[in-house]
C-alpha cells in the first residue's frame, strides 16, 4: 500500500560525534517532500557534560550487547535524555509551538559505538522516557534494524538530501558532503538512487589534536591550520589505511581515525596536516562514484572551516559550497533530516537503501513510543 500523502508536523533532534549539543529543528513533511522549514535551535553541552560523553564513548568500546549500559553509559544516558527534553521544550517555548501542533520527534540519541560488522551500534537515549515527558510521540533507535539485516546503519540522512536536491537548480551530478565527527557524502544523480558511505574522519582528528595541546574544542575557522605547513607524506601514510580502497557500502565509528600520529609536528603544522587527511580522504571517495560530481554541498561543522574548504576545492577541482549557499542549513540538517525521517518512519516508509547502506532491500527503521 501507498504512504499517504498527509503531511505531518515533526521536531526532529541531532547529538554529533563532535559532542558540541543538540541541535533542534521543525518541519512539515509528507515523507517525500518538505512543506514547510520551520525554525531550528540549539542547546551546547557544558564541559563537564562533555567529558562525561567522552568517558561513555571510552566505556562503550569494548560493549558486544547494545543494551547494556556499564560505567558511565547509565549517567551519560540520563544525561542525553534529559538535554533533549531541556532542548526540545525550550524550542517550542522560544518559537510559540504548542505541543498538540507536534505530530512527532525524531530522537536520535548519541551514538557511542558502530560496528555494524559485528551487527552493533549503540545510540544511547531513552526514546520511552522522553515521549512521556514530552507528551508528544517519539521515533528513536533509527539505525538498529538495519544494522540487524546487515546494512551498515549509516549514512541515514540521504534519502533526506534526494528531497533537498530535487528543489535545485545546480549542475548535476550533485554530492552532499556532511562533516561532523566522521564525514560522509551522498552521490545524487537524476532519479537514480542515492549512493552514500563515509569517506573518512570529519572534524574528529583536528578537534582531538587541538584539545588535547591547547584546550580548545576546535580549530575556530581553521585559523591555525591556515597557518601551518602540510606534511604530505604524512598525509600519503594516512591515505594507505585500508579503508579508503574498499568500496562502499561502508561506515565508521568515530574513534576509528580520531588519533592520527601527527605528535612530531608543530602544532599549527598538525592541525594543518590533519585537515588535509580529511580534505584528501574526502577526494579519494570520488573513486567510489559512477562519474565526479559537478557539485558539493557542505553542511556540519566542517563548512565553517575555511582551511578545509580552501583545501576541499583544490582537491576536488569542482564547484565546493556551503549549504547556506543553497538555501540550506549547515548546522540544523541533520536535525531536520531526523524529522523527516521521523515522518517516513511512522509511515513504514524506507529510511536506508542497497546503495546507501548495504542492506539487502530499502528498509524502514526506528522505534514509535506515544505517551
Amino acid at each position: 500500500m501507498a504512504p499517504d500523502s498527509k503531511s505531518l508536523t515533526a521536531i526532529g533532534t541531532m547529538s554529533g560525534t563532535s559532542f558540541d549539543g543538540v541541535d533542534v529543528a521543525l518541519l512539515e513533511t509528507d515523507g517525500e517532500t518538505v512543506a514547510r522549514f520551520g525554525p531550528v535551535g540549539y542547546r551546547a553541552y557544558p564541559n563537564e557534560e562533555r567529558l562525561l560523553l567522552q568517558r561513555a564513548l571510552a566505556a562503550a568500546a569494548p560493549l558486544t550487547d547494545r543494551k547494556a549500559r556499564p560505567g558511565p553509559l547509565a549517567e551519560a544516558e540520563s544525561l542525553v535524555t534529559g538535554a533533549h527534553f531541556q532542548a526540545i521544550e525550550a524550542f517550542m517555548r522560544e518559537h510559540g509551538i504548542a505541543r498538540e501542533a507536534v505530530d512527532v520527534v525524531g530522537f536520535h540519541g548519541q551514538t557511542v559505538l558502530h560496528k555494524p560488522d559485528a551487527r552493533l551500534t549503540i545510540q544511547i537515549g531513552d526514546g520511552t522516557l522522553l515521549a512521556r515527558q514530552l507528551r508528544i510521540p517519539v521515533v528513536y533507535d533509527f539505525r538498529a534494524a538495519d544494522v540487524a539485516a546487515g546494512g551498515q546503519g549509516a549514512p541515514f540522512v540521504p534519502v533526506f538530501h534526494r528531497a533537498l536536491v530535487r528543489t535545485l537548480d545546480e549542475l548535476q551530478p550533485i554530492a552532499v558532503l556532511n562533516i561532523g565527527g566522521v564525514a560522509n557524502v551522498t552521490f545524487l544523480d537524476g532519479s537514480a538512487d542515492p549512493v552514500a558511505f563515509d569517506t573518512g574522519p570529519g572534524n574528529a582528528p583536528i578537534d582531538d589534536i587541538v584539545m588535547a595541546r591547547t584546550g580548545k574544542r576546535f580549530d575556530r575557522d581553521g585559523t591555525l591550520a591556515s597557518q601551518g605547513k602540510v606534511d604530505e607524506t604524512a598525509v600519503g601514510k594516512f591515505l594507505a589505511d585500508p579503508y579508503f580502497a574498499k568500496k562502499p557500502p561502508k561506515s565508521l565509528d568515530r574513534a576509528q581515525f580520531a588519533r592520527i600520529p601527527l605528535d612530531h609536528l608543530p602544532l599549527e603544522d598538525a592541525v594543518a596536516t590533519a585537515t588535509a587527511c580529511v580534505a584528501a580522504s574526502i577526494a579519494r571517495a570520488v573513486d567510489h562514484l559512477f562519474r565526479p560530481p559537478a557539485t558539493w554541498v557542505v553542511a556540519g561543522g566542517g563548512a565553517r572551516n575555511r582551511a578545509l574548504l580552501k583545501m576541499l576545492r583544490e582537491r576536488l577541482r569542482a564547484s565546493v559550497q556551503v549549504a547556506e549557499a543553497v538555501g540550506w542549513s549547515s548546522d540544523a540538517l541533520e536535525a531536520q533530516a531526523f524529522a523527516y525521517l521521523a515522518v517516513r518512519s511512522v509511515k513504514g516508509m524506507p529510511l536506508s537503501f542497497p546503495t546507501t547502506t548495504g542492506a539487502q532491500s530499502p528498509l524502514t527503521g526506528g522505534v514509535l513510543v506515544k505517551p
